[in-house]
């Protein structure tokens, strides 16, 4: 047996010692995977449930609706109210927490209220390494993480749903839209619209790895190296400016160093909560994005 293969035989095994399960599911290929091997092992006692919220873009959410019709998921979406907190609104680098905190909660009433054993979610080995306030709201929850206790690391998980049909195996990352918002910049709807709009009209050119990072009043965007220099071509440039300024932006800028997983984080902010004061370094991720 190789060691991918224990990995998944320590999985499934975990899956199997629970009597019935609610997954957090976003669509995303780690919650897509967990999705499917808990399905695969427990059938109708699993439940995967999406969070609807003004940051999930209406992209991500037919994205992961199709994934889930693909792969025959018992599947539902719930509405979470995180965008009407206003410490979630306030933007510190804490901001997934009280993200996760309100998810970890409805989850967790809908489970109790439909008999459900337990709450997982997708978290990998690799994210251990990360900033992830969300990681403490699922402990204060009792969330499991199937995906971390079998040692599951990134690219395990993308071949394993590779090998299982899951459809979303090679999709990028898709954290939600809050995490393109510059910290200390309020998350209102309208931001949130903005940068929605922003990226399908980025995608509706042709890219197909990139962000739209809200910066207030200027929109900072990043396309992957591979991609930049079409982006850097003057015709677009033009378009950049044609679909992002009627978005409220007064400034539109691109991004020399490209896409890259963390660019947000570069900048050191402290974080106060209850429990003390912590400090955001630079990280090689940003938490999500």
């Amino acid at each position: 047996m190789t060691a991918l293969e224990l990995k998944l035989a320590r999985l499934e095994a975990a899956l199997a010692a629970l009597p019935s399960v609610v997954v957090a599911y976003s669509g995303g290929v780690d919650s897509a995977y967990l999705a499917s091997a808990a399905h695969k092992v427990l059938g109708a006692r699993m439940l995967a449930v999406t969070a609807v919220s003004a940051s999930l873009s209406g992209f991500d959410r037919s994205q992961a609706e199709a994934c889930a019709a693909q792969l025959a998921l018992p599947h539902e979406f719930i509405e979470t109210g995180e965008v009407s907190n206003p410490s979630y609104r306030a933007n510190a680098p804490d901001r997934c927490f009280f993200c996760k905190d309100e998810l970890f909660r409805k989850l967790g009433d809908l489970a109790r209220a439909r008999g459900y054993a337990a709450v997982a979610y997708g978290v990998n080995l690799d994210d251990l390494g990360d900033w992830r306030p969300g990681a403490a709201a699922a402990r204060d929850h009792g969330v499991r993480t199937p995906l971390v206790d079998a040692q599951l690391k990134k690219m395990d998980i993308r071949e394993l749903a590779r090998r299982a049909g899951v459809p979303v195996w090679d999709r990028p990352a898709s954290p939600c839209l809050a995490s393109r918002i510059a910290y200390g910049v309020e998350v209102t709807e309208d931001r949130l619209t903005a940068v929605e709009k922003g990226e399908e009209a980025l995608r509706a050119l042709g890219f197909v790895r990139f962000r739209v990072r809200h910066h207030g009043e200027l929109a900072r965007i990043e396309v992957a190296p591979d991609e930049l220099a079409r982006a850097l071509e003057p015709s677009m440039a033009e378009r950049f400016v044609e679909a992002l300024k009627p978005l409220g932006f007064t400034y539109v800028t691109l991004d020399l160093e490209g896409y890259r997983q963390g660019s947000l984080n570069l900048i050191k902010i402290p974080v106060r909560r209850a429990h003390g004061t912590q400090d955001v370094k630079s990280a090689d991720r940003e938490i999500g994005g």
